[in-house]
């Protein structure tokens, strides 16, 4: 029989808490969830595939903790308190340890990592799956008279879903911007011992060993508030460790993780702990990337370019003083601030972020090709298409068919576009599949390659509809491309000769698949 409305009018500490606390506890559980599988796409790649088997996983134990609960039949005030501290404990300091494992491991290590990884979210599933009976069962316990168990259900798991709404809105959007992921672990981390200490002081006249639940809820968060005191120390601590130079830029945006390093051989950029640059021969990589097509054009005017927040990219267009007019859509505003205003980031891209001939747009390159291409007129002598390897799904859209497509209609009459194409040699299927897609959109193609000491041997693809020419002049003051070298450029050995391969598309995007099977033995 369902409670009055006079009763239910009056609610009690204890029902208030223990209601809060199913909010708290939910918000928690999201959040060890969310950092889990944000650090597993950091450090090992593939969003998509990390978030998904950490979900899994994660459900998997949830639902092994609700079934054990079952088995749970005395002193649950105790038990629940106990869950708390282990939850707090361990999902608080869950980001902290994995981040200095991976630092600390040796760089063949990923299945130890892994194994650590989803260990863990399995234990806190396993935790957080006991939680919420342990909840129910108690407030049937100690308020039986005042709820019906339809009331009960409702109540309790419209405070689960809430917490779950408003911590997968605020994580995103709130804690890792401005606490990152160490410190947002370890402060929800002291929300699940404040929940703790709740029900050690509401239900402290039938706890039996009630100093020493309030002693371990002591250490549990005097271990916590010490995390979040040395948090900084600890991060600077296994980033030194990892990259083995003097760290120059340490910080977080809302996309990535970006370090810069600065040591006797040069500087060096890391997006999500993989290398970007070097100093010391990104020359080659850029004047490859930008002079074989912008220079074969005769008279370009406009140049768009897509990802390359660096500016390296820019610097070797802005070359061409008969370019009127660059384009740069990145997608992190964070990255294009970086290089334009440190000191020693602008004198490697040559100040080439405050060019007067520039326009900065901080977009999704797929989105803005959408809402822009052939519609408003606007059309480029050259696309240089810069982004990183389709190390993910969210990368992988912009190696498909569809983004060619866009890009193409962006295209001026007699324009090419030139792509990035990863290893010919390490990921030889990875890259003829970029061709491919190229070809498969409806473009010409004309395959490159050059050797950039710090990632071997590297790939680029000029697009257009008419035939690449080489160039009878190129700017002055290149360091590595010359005329002569151009014909090397398009020499492929037996060992990077073209191979078949499948397009690559939305609806299947292969090319995600192929560059993991192929990067992948190389790391082990």
């Amino acid at each position: 029989m369902g409670a009055s409305s006079d009763d239910k009018a009056r609610v009690s500490p204890a029902e208030l808490a223990l209601l809060v606390s199913v909010f708290v506890v939910a918000a928690c559980g999201l959040v060890y969830e969310l950092a889990a599988g944000a650090l597993a796409s950091y450090l090992l790649g593939d969003s998509v595939l990390q978030f998904s088997t950490v979900i899994g996983t994660y459900l998997f134990a949830m639902g092994l903790g609700s079934w054990a609960s079952r088995h749970l039949q005395r002193q649950l005030v105790a038990q629940f308190l106990r869950i708390e501290l282990l939850v707090g404990l361990i999902g608080g300091l869950m980001p902290a340890f994995l981040f200095v494992a991976h630092s600390t491991l040796p760089a063949d290590a990923t299945t130890a990592f892994r194994a650590m990884l989803y260990g863990l979210v399995g234990v806190i599933g396993v935790l957080v799956g006991l939680e919420i009976p342990l909840v129910m069962r108690i407030l049937k316990r100690h308020f039986a008279p005042r709820w019906a168990l339809s009331e009960l259900v409702s109540d309790v798991l419209t405070f689960d879903y809430l917490g779950a709404l408003a911590v997968a809105l605020a994580f995103p959007l709130l804690f890792v911007p401005h606490l990152g992921l160490v410190r947002t672990g370890l402060f929800f981390g002291l929300l699940n011992a404040a929940v703790a200490v709740w029900a050690l002081f509401i239900f402290r006249a039938e706890l039996r060993r009630w100093g020493a639940h309030a002693a371990a809820a002591a250490a549990v968060i005097a271990v916590l508030l010490a995390g979040m005191a040395g948090a900084d120390r600890l991060t600077t601590w296994a980033e030194d460790g990892f990259y083995g130079e003097d760290i120059v830029v340490r910080e977080s945006s809302d996309y990535q993780r970006v370090v810069v390093t600065a040591g006797s051989a040069g500087v060096r950029l890391f997006l999500n702990g993989n290398l970007q640059f070097h100093s010391r021969d990104e020359y080659r990589y850029h004047e490859v990337l930008v002079h074989p097509a912008l220079a074969a054009h005769g008279a370009p005017k406009r140049v768009l370019v897509l990802g390359g927040g660096d500016g390296m990219a820019v610097r070797e267009v802005l070359k061409y003083p008969g370019v009127e007019h660059v384009t740069l859509v990145e997608l992190d505003p964070h990255m294009t601030r970086l290089f334009a205003q440190n000191p020693v980031l602008r004198r490697l891209n040559g100040d080439a972020l405050a060019s007067p001939k520039l326009r900065v747009i901080n977009t999704d390159a797929y989105t803005w090709l959408e809402a822009h291409a052939g519609k408003d007129g606007e059309t480029f002598d050259l696309i240089v298409v810069d982004f990183p390897d389709p190390t993910n799904f969210a990368l992988g859209k912009l190696y498909t068919t569809s983004f060619y497509q866009r890009a193409d209609q962006a295209l001026a009459a007699g324009g090419w576009m030139v792509v990035q194409t990863t290893s010919p040699l390490i990921a030889r299927k990875s890259f003829w599949t970029v061709v491919a897609t190229l070809e498969a959109a409806g473009l010409r193609t004309t395959p490159m390659h050059v050797h950039v000491p710090s990632f071997g041997e590297w790939g680029f693809v000029i697009a257009g509809h008419r035939p690449w020419r080489a160039p009878t002049t190129l700017p002055e003051g290149l360091r590595f491309l010359t005329l002569e070298g151009l014909p090397a450029l398009l020499q492929f050995p037996p060992d990077m000769a073209r191979v078949d391969a499948e397009p690559n598309r939305l609806s299947n995007q292969v090319l995600v698949h192929t560059f993991e099977a192929e990067w992948g033995r190389v790391r082990q």
